[in-house]
Order: C-alpha cells, then structure tokens, then sequence
C-alpha cells in the first residue's frame, strides 16, 4: 500500500471515522473513500452497503472486481444514568459488538458493584464530555429521567449526529423535554430524531425487557445509517 495512503487511512482511524480502502483488482491501485464521499454507479452501492455492514470483501462494477477493505469504528454506546435498565443493557450490549459506557453522577448509583468490567463515570455529563465527545459512532440512551442529568448529553448527541439518540419518558415527559431542549436552542428537525417513548414497542415492562427493547432499536439504528436520507434524495 501506498505509505501516504496508509497515513491517510490511520488517520481516519484515529479520529473514529469510517473509511474503505478499494483497490481495484485488475491493476492494483487503491484509493480510499470516507464515509459521505459520493462515488457514483454500482461501485458507490458496493460502498454504501460495505460502510453500513463493515464487511470486507469483492464487488464487481462496471465490468471490473474491486476489493472493499472496510474500517469501520467500533460502535459505543453510552447510557446517561446508572439503573436498572442499564444494568441489563451492559451485557446484552456488549455481547452484540457494542462497546458500552454508563454516566451518571450519582455515586449511590455509579458503582462498581452494580456495573462490574463496565467504564464508569460518576460524574456530571458536561464534564465527561469534555474527555470523550460523542461522534457519529456512538449511539446515546438518557435513562434518569432527570432532566439535569439527561438534557445536555441530549442535546450533544443531536449536535454531533450520533446515530443513535433515545430517551426514557412517556409522551407527556417528552413533551416538556422537547420545550427545554427547544429553548437550549435544538430544532425541531433535530428534536425528531430522538426515540421517546425509548426502545422498539414489544410490550417490555421490567428493566430487563426494555432492555432489550432499546438495544434492538440500537441494532437497527445503526444498521440503517444513511438509508432514510438515500430515501428522501430519490424522492425529491
């Protein structure tokens, strides 16, 4: 591989960005592609399936065999609040291939008993965030009910394109986290991206059941990156 390329590819991979080296297997030249770059044709397809699967391999375009070597970050996701849903979403998070964080500045609730192997933060979000900013790689579920706990990493979530942002509440909770979150200066364009009532509708009531509820939104969240908006520019 070209060395600059290599730097180039490093580079992206560093900063948690996804890329795809493709080399064109009839004369070996690469080139890579970020995530958003636009490449035309059945090539481009090829691209926007690999960045969405991250699964390496070959793809034939325009009469030629391409090589698709997908870099893609790991997937994190981070729970703002330390509960019981929390507790049950860890372990089922990580045996799905997410990495998972918990927030939550209540230390009776932020331990390490509770969230054994698990990065824990027992501070406020806010300064969290000023560590370890959010990306398009990592989905967020505020689960305090809290609004001075969950509000800001709302609203940072929305402002860094995560591609995941859900909110435990019922409608009439949502209601008025919209108003706040509003009035913090977020659109409404923005405010419908957020999943309130939390999780896929299967009836879950205990902590374990919405768990599971959320993580299975969580999957297809960021299974279906960038599909809806492939929707929407064929529609107009």
């Amino acid at each position: 591989m070209d060395p600059n390329l290599l730097k180039k590819l490093n580079a992206e991979r560093l900063a948690r960005r996804a890329a795809i080296l493709v080399t064109d297997l009839s004369d070996g030249r690469d080139r890579l592609v970020r995530e958003g770059d636009a490449v035309s044709g059945e090539l481009g397809v090829a691209i926007e399936k690999a960045f969405r699967s991250g699964r390496s391999g070959t793809t034939e375009a325009e009469g030629r065999t391409f090589f698709l070597n997908a870099h893609l970050p790991p997937p994190k996701l981070v729970a703002i609040g330390a509960v019981h849903i929390s507790q049950a979403l860890a372990p089922m998070a990580r045996i799905a291939g997410f990495d998972i964080e918990i927030i939550d500045p209540r230390t009776a609730f932020a331990t390490a008993e509770r969230f054994p192997d698990v990065p824990l933060f027992a501070e406020w979000p806010e300064e969290v965030l000023k560590r370890r900013p959010f990306d398009a790689y990592t989905g967020v579920a505020a689960l305090t009910h809290d609004p001075k706990i969950d509000d800001l990493p709302l609203k940072a979530a929305l402002d860094t394109g995560c591609f995941y942002v859900g909110a435990l509440g019922s409608r009439k909770t949502h209601a008025k986290r919209v108003e706040r979150l509003l009035g913090m200066g977020v659109t409404q364009e923005e405010l419908s991206r957020i999943h309130s009532p939390i999780g896929l509708d299967i009836g879950a009531a205990s902590p374990a059941e919405i768990a599971v509820a959320v993580l299975a939104q969580i999957i297809a969240a960021f299974r279906s990156r960038g599909i809806a908006a492939e929707k929407t520019e064929k529609a107009a």
